[in-house]
């Protein structure tokens, strides 16, 4: 039997959290209707969702602050998170991102929009095909048990920062563009920005502390995995 996939929309405006969850309905997803932080939160520690829509301005915690805190916590930290905003400035979306957002809709959206991106940020979370371990200096990534290594020390990253590091790792010392990278990692980034990827490189690199110097940038064309690193090229 297939399973229904099932998404949280934590959203304070009863008209707005109604019309999504019959959208949801009438296209194979399970909603949940959270109108605050706490409320979320309980249904969080009952049953985990398979997306997380997330309303910036909320009564109580911000969508920001709730973002940070569910990636912060090892049980939902890999649960996708698609922020819901009126605020459609860069440096809010950049924000949004930063605090652990997957992806970014900007209101008034459509309906067809916003199932896109769901499904999308499903294709992404679903594991990879491949099983393979990769090693690329003393850096090593294993894909069958999900895991990270630096020098013998493990490494927590984020589902789509493993996904992009897996990608740079099993083509090393080539430079990919961003729109290269959008494909490749994202698989359907119709309405994915390609300043998406830098936010998701700056937080691969930070989440792979002293190894983060083998993500190069190369400017004016994108980025590229090295086991031999420069020091000046990390400051892109």
């Amino acid at each position: 039997m297939k399973t229904v996939p099932r998404v949280l929309v934590v959203e304070d405006e009863p008209a707005i959290a109604e019309l999504v969850a019959v959208n949801l309905r009438h296209n194979g997803f399970q909603p949940i209707w959270a109108e605050d932080g706490d409320a979320a939160q309980r249904e969080l520690d009952a049953v985990l969702p398979d997306v997380i829509l997330l309303d910036w301005m909320l009564p109580g915690q911000s969508g920001l602050a709730l973002a940070r805190k569910w990636r912060a916590t090892a049980r939902t930290r890999t649960v996708p998170i698609l922020m819901l905003t009126a605020r459609g400035d860069e440096p809010d979306k950049v924000a949004g991102l930063d605090a652990g957002a997957d992806d970014y809709i900007t209101k008034p959206f459509s309906t067809q929009e916003l199932l896109a991106r769901i499904r999308a940020v499903l294709r992404r979370r679903a594991p990879e095909q491949d099983t393979e371990a990769v090693t690329i200096g003393d850096l090593v990534l294993d894909a069958g048990t999900h895991r990270v290594g630096w020098r013998g020390q493990p490494l927590r990253l984020g589902p789509t920062e493993f996904k992009l590091l897996n990608f740079l790792m099993k083509h090393p010392e080539r430079v990919h563009s961003r729109s290269q990278l959008l494909d490749k990692v994202w698989g359907d980034h119709v309405f994915i920005e390609e300043r998406t990827v830098d936010v998701h490189v700056k937080r691969l690199r930070e989440a792979l502390g002293d190894a983060g110097a083998m993500v190069e940038t190369v400017r004016g064309a994108g980025y590229r995995l090295t086991a031999q690193p420069q020091a000046a090229a990390r400051a892109g």
